[in-house]
């Protein structure tokens, strides 16, 4: 995402809040400096509607839908939590569990509530779970991008709850959190909102929930305050000289003692390798993952580039991977080879923004290294040229941004990109060569 950088702006703004004490002021001060002109309309949505009313209470369907075209939410899954609003507690759940039973001393008998705790955390189940299960749940906490796979974008579970008080409908929870899985996001305040809708009779009758909330998480990689995971390297074949990752782009091995540890892949052994901790190899880039744009063929109407994607880590496979690249030449024609690929709308961005990702049993599990190997997955991919504004100079035939699962990779720098041989300095000592031969041919004439 966008790097936010401390400003005067952000001062200004948290000393409002501060002052203010609003959370949803700083929600909205935080989605606006979150906002993702490569994905403007990201988020992932929670929603909690009340369907049914019980005698102590009400039986609710919670949702979360992620609408990230390229974010997904992988191992080990999201984590919800809220604070109830009053003393309610979880009397029973489906499709997910709390983590917490919490103190359930006061309430005796042989049913017991599911959580007694006030601010309860809510995860989902694996999906070989075959008890207490519920509709569209179970998922193991994973969510996939929106543009990849729609159907496995969004999880629900139900439950009840009881000791809402007065309002047979209770109060919204306060305090949403969202941990997918990492942290980053940022939750609105749980707000009515119009109630949910599902179709009856072959979709001749709408049945609406009695009561609807919903909060928008947005996130940011500000607040998540994560090293970076991926580099991008680039080569061309007009230009022998490859422009590697720059180094330390994902933290260094001495000087940054908050590196994840490394290894040499001649060092490793195998203890290392059935240890769960991630151990990365020791480059001076020190990224658990490369992306490499190679330049290679240049047609009369169309242009050729190797895409590879490299893993580093000897504990850690992505699974269902993707990258996003931004680039002029994707406003045109594209076909890749190996990789699934879609391209993006964006919001005032010129540049084209495509969207890869493996194929399924095929290349979608980016495998970790190895002794003999680095995991890789690669293609080719195939762009049409513009005629009006196709050109290799100034670094035009490589991307401008890379993000891999989400996170922003580090690009090198704009002066190191693979330039075009320069003309002027390959004619210069061929025209002086030709003047000089010419003065020593005809010197001796002029001299008679």
């Amino acid at each position: 995402m966008v790097l936010l950088v401390p400003t005067l702006k952000w001062i200004i703004f948290f000393a409002l809040f501060i002052f203010s004490g609003n959370a949803l002021l700083l929600y909205l001060l935080l989605l606006f400096y979150c906002f993702d002109p490569l994905d403007p309309t990201g988020n992932i949505s929670v929603t909690f509607d009340i369907y049914q009313r019980t005698d102590n209470g009400y039986l609710a369907r919670v949702t979360l839908q992620n609408y990230h075209q390229y974010r997904h939410v992988e191992k080990p899954g999201w984590k919800l939590g809220w604070k109830w609003a009053k003393n309610e507690v979880i009397w029973s759940m489906s499709g997910a569990i709390a983590t917490d039973r919490g103190n359930c001393s006061s309430y005796s008998g042989s049913q017991m509530p599911h959580s007694c705790k006030n601010d309860p955390i809510i995860v989902d189940l694996s999906p070989e779970v075959s008890e207490n299960r519920s509709e569209h749940c179970c998922r193991g906490g994973l969510l996939s991008a929106w543009s990849i796979d729609p159907f496995n974008a969004f999880s629900s579970f139900e439950l009840e709850v009881r000791n809402v008080g007065d309002n047979p409908l209770g109060q919204a929870p306060n305090n949403l959190t969202l941990m997918a899985p990492g942290p980053g996001y940022t939750c609105s305040p749980l707000l009515d909102t119009d109630p949910s809708v599902s179709s009856d009779f072959g979709g001749l009758r709408q049945v609406p929930v009695l009561r609807t909330w919903k909060s928008t998480c947005a996130y940011s990689s500000f607040l998540a305050n994560t090293l970076p995971v991926c580099c991008v390297s680039l080569s061309s074949f007009y230009n022998p000289i490859v422009t590697s990752c720059r180094d330390c782009s994902c933290g260094c091995r001495e000087a940054d003692k908050s590196t994840a540890s490394c290894i040499r892949p001649d060092s490793l052994s195998r203890s290392n390798e059935d240890n769960t901790i991630e151990i990365v190899e020791c480059t001076d880039h020190m990224c658990p993952v490369r992306v490499h744009w190679h330049f290679k063929n240049n047609y009369m109407n169309q242009w050729r580039v190797k895409l590879t994607i490299s893993n580093y880590n000897y504990n850690k496979n992505y699974s269902n991977w993707n990258l996003l690249v931004q680039h002029p030449g994707f406003t045109q024609k594209t076909s890749a080879y190996s990789f699934n690929s879609t391209k993006l709308p964006t919001l005032g961005i010129q540049d084209g923004v495509s969207l890869f990702w493996g194929i399924d049993y095929y290349n979608n599990e980016l495998l970790h290294s190895d002794k003999a190997k680095v995991g890789v997955v690669t293609t080719e991919i195939l762009l049409d040229k513009d005629p009006n504004s196709f050109t290799i100079s100034n670094g035009w035939a490589f991307p401008r941004r890379i993000y891999f699962n989400g996170d922003n990779c580090e690009m090198p720098l704009p002066d190191r990109f693979p330039m075009l041989p320069n003309r002027s300095s390959t004619l210069a000592p061929t025209s002086c060569g030709f003047i000089l031969l010419f003065i020593l041919l005809f010197l001796p004439l002029l001299l008679l």
